[in-house]
């Protein structure tokens, strides 16, 4: 009987005596009986550094000594929380559908206003508390779907196509759940970039796929190489079933921009070889280098007709968090999907309201990206002074990163062409090496750290990253 069964042998945690004589029992859920993938899963970008920085700003705060005033965090793209002012017109009109009363202020500009009533109307109760549909509210997604159709110069997009989400990460993850299958050397294998950005890897490792490697050049301004995506996926091909094929472009954390003729080869390559493309395009707007120009996959997909465009599939994404918005706490964002089999659609639809729906502030927040003040519209003039401003500044700084990283002895910078992010190769002495390797930390995590206990700048080590063997990086 189960009832004559030992504790242990029923699975059930043991019985431990405290200090006092009176049993306690063990937790239910330990390190060791925890999801064991969760245990594999890295996010360098809020690591242990970051774990230390949040530390010195408290004893900073208490009154300890410290060879500097403040911590700087460096280690995300976090642009408000770095002093970038927000978008007046955007903030305008998310403070109407928050408080509707506003709507009788006579400060708020009559375009605002209008844009908050058709927001609100959009939504359950007139109350952007309200759940909305799954798959996002309908009037923001058809909003959407004509904004892509302008970028793309007239390529038609399907606002059923089109799926809002909790920041791009969130439609990441979901399309990676969508791959998962198989075991041993059947199981999925997703091919990122690397250096790439930790969100990938990490849900890798939770999902239990596998991660394929292919790395960018980073001699030629770390440009993506067709040569190495094939060497890549043939290594892969003899332990697992390589299906999707990740591009972050412009790039995060290596700040190029891909060429038309690279992102052509790319989806060839993806064609040949029967891949998903999953299209990170979060930084769209933030191209700054001269003979440099954002294309977006979808558009270079269709300008090379049929062929590519009715058989390709794709998936791209993009988000309120980056560009000149900077809106990350919002979380908001999109994904449209484009030749998905409708059955897999259906369970596409099917997976997303298992979370009911993405926020509706950042909804609302991706319907004034997708559709902003236009021209003789009161707030036009200002909105793109705001913008434009914004852009500049962040243009301005990307020059200034490279050139000051490239005065220093041992630091090397490519051009940051576009993006919010620089990663410098660093030469780091073998004395250093080998005390870091003696703490157990990886030599570029050593260097990080040493900065931020010396300087109080927080940045990531390229470690987080990945990067090529014997090579240091951060970010």
């Amino acid at each position: 009987a189960l009832s004559s069964l030992s504790a242990t042998r029923r699975g059930l945690p043991k019985e431990k005596m405290s200090e006092n004589g009176v049993s306690s029992r063990a937790k239910v859920l330990t390190i060791d009986t925890m999801n064991p993938t969760v245990k594999k899963v890295e996010y360098a970008v809020r690591g242990p550094i970051v774990q230390r920085a949040v530390e010195l700003e408290r004893e900073l705060s208490e009154g300890m000594k410290k060879p500097f005033s403040e911590v700087i965090k460096a280690n995300i793209g976090d642009a408000h929380a770095m002093g970038q002012q927000p978008i007046s017109f955007f903030r305008q009109v998310l403070a109407l559908c928050s408080y509707p009363e506003l709507l009788n202020d006579s400060t708020f500009p009559e375009d605002a206003k209008s844009r908050a009533r058709r927001i609100l109307q959009s939504c359950g109760g007139n109350s952007m508390g309200s759940y909305s549909a799954s798959q996002g509210i309908a009037s923001v997604r058809q909003d959407v779907a004509r904004y892509i159709e302008r970028r793309d110069g007239g390529v038609p997009c399907d606002p059923d196509d089109i799926y809002l989400t909790t920041g791009a990460s969130d439609g990441i993850v979901t399309m990676l759940k969508l791959l998962m299958c198989g075991e041993g050397a059947t199981r999925t294998g997703v091919m990122i970039s690397i250096p790439q950005y930790p969100l990938y890897s990490a849900a890798l490792a939770e999902l239990g796929a596998v991660q394929i490697n292919y790395y960018l050049n980073e001699e030629k301004c770390w440009s993506l190489d067709i040569s190495e995506l094939q060497r890549a996926l043939d290594e892969a091909r003899l332990y697992c079933n390589p299906r999707a094929l990740c591009v972050i472009n412009p790039g995060n954390p290596t700040g190029q921009v891909q060429s038309r003729q690279c992102i052509e080869d790319v989806i060839q390559f993806a064609a040949k070889e029967r891949l998903l493309l999953m299209a990170d395009e979060v930084y769209q707007d933030n191209v700054y280098a001269d003979g440099c120009q954002f294309h977006s996959f979808k558009k270079v997909l269709f300008d090379m007709g049929p062929e590519y465009s009715n058989t390709v599939e794709l998936v791209s994404f993009h988000s309120t968090s980056k560009c000149y918005m900077g809106e990350c706490g919002f979380r908001g964002g999109y994904m449209e999907i484009i030749n998905m089999d409708d059955d897999v659609k259906a369970q596409l639809t099917k997976l997303v309201s298992v979370r009911l729906c993405p926020p509706v502030p950042g909804q609302a927040l991706m319907d004034l990206v997708v559709n902003p003040p236009q021209p003789g519209e009161p707030s036009y003039d200002n909105f793109i002074k705001e913008r434009t401003a914004t852009l500049s500044a962040l243009a301005e700084k990307a020059k200034l990163t490279e050139q000051v990283l490239n005065t220093v002895q041992g630091i090397s910078c490519n051009p940051v062409q576009g993006a919010m992010y620089s990663f410098p190769r660093i030469t780091i002495p073998e004395k250093a090496v080998k005390e870091a390797m003696d703490k157990d930390q990886q030599p570029d995590m050593f260097y990080c750290m040493k900065m931020l206990e010396e300087t109080g700048i927080c940045l990531v080590p390229g470690s987080g990253f990945g990067q090529k063997d014997g090579t240091y990086h951060f970010r």
